[in-house]
């Protein structure tokens, strides 16, 4: 990976003021592969499904700028069945805070966050990340609160969900919030693919199971049984008056599985998280937050 010490002054500029002391409870009950657990406000003490997280980095802020930094900052939302806002939850949001920490220039939170679709909290964060959001069921007035929030500054990247199904499932969360737009699809020239790292064309990102499979055997059943509509990653963006993106949408894509799973094995590490999803997620938070 390379080094982009020049990001500093061009994010500067954007005075991403979130603040170290956020308007979140210190511990938040949530449910989490089917059980109700608690959300400490440091992930690193999430006791979680493989519970990598405990061994995230810690790094100090500037004492100079202290709230003027970056937060990765995770939407809660409610659901029906199947897709889950905890989806890779902490090791994705602690990684890929760490990664961009390390890669960029940028400022960084070594505390991500979960946030609430409360107007109060999502005011704080330009750059708001949603997982799985296959079966995301929210009401009119959340809708709204979303909407406002894009409209007046704020960026959403939805990512972790596959195939038309998905698509289907999530279309009616997506026309409430915008009932008089459509996406866009980018191509590959579309500047969020080249703007910090060049790539050589929009990556798709599965989980080490499904790369351990394909090692193994050549093809998975997963993917080529249950997904078979996902083979093509898409990128869909929604735009403002004017013409600024304020949400992106990783169909058959999983960025959050490069991020959370980079320690699962060096190949992966390699070939997935240093060479497809760390990039394309910097790249997209760079895009996201200079325009």
């Amino acid at each position: 990976m390379r080094y982009w010490n020049w990001l500093l002054p061009c994010l500067g500029l954007l005075a991403l003021r979130s603040s170290l002391s956020q308007v979140v409870p210190e511990v938040r009950l949530g449910v989490y592969r089917g059980r109700e657990v608690q959300f400490p406000r440091d992930p690193r003490q999430f006791k979680g499904w493989r519970h990598y997280g405990h061994n995230a980095p810690v790094w100090k802020v500037s004492d100079e700028l202290p709230e003027d930094v970056f937060t990765f900052a995770r939407l809660c939302y409610p659901f029906r069945r199947g897709g889950r806002w905890t989806a890779d939850y902490p090791e994705a949001d602690l990684n890929f805070s760490f990664r961009l920490h390390q890669l960029t220039s940028v400022q960084v939170n070594p505390y991500p966050v979960i946030i609430d679709i409360e107007a109060e909290q999502l005011r704080q964060h330009p750059f708001l990340y949603v997982s799985e959001p296959g079966h995301m069921d929210i009401s009119d007035e959340q809708a709204r609160v979303l909407r406002e929030y894009m409209l007046n500054g704020g960026f959403i990247m939805i990512d972790d969900f596959w195939g038309g199904d998905e698509w289907q499932s999530f279309e009616p969360a997506f026309k409430k919030i915008w009932p008089d737009r459509n996406y866009e699809e980018l191509k590959p020239d579309h500047p969020v693919f080249h703007c910090v790292y060049d790539l050589p064309s929009p990556p798709q990102v599965h989980s080490n199971v499904y790369w351990a499979e394909m090692r193994q055997h050549g093809h998975t059943k997963m993917y080529n049984e249950i997904r078979k509509d996902s083979a093509t990653p898409h990128f869909r963006a929604v735009y403002d008056d004017r013409g600024r993106m304020v949400m992106l949408i990783c169909l058959n894509n999983d960025l959050g599985d490069g991020w959370e799973q980079e320690q699962s094995d060096p190949w992966y590490f390699t070939h997935v998280s240093e060479k497809h999803a760390y990039p394309l997620g910097i790249n997209i938070v760079f895009y996201a937050l200079t325009h």
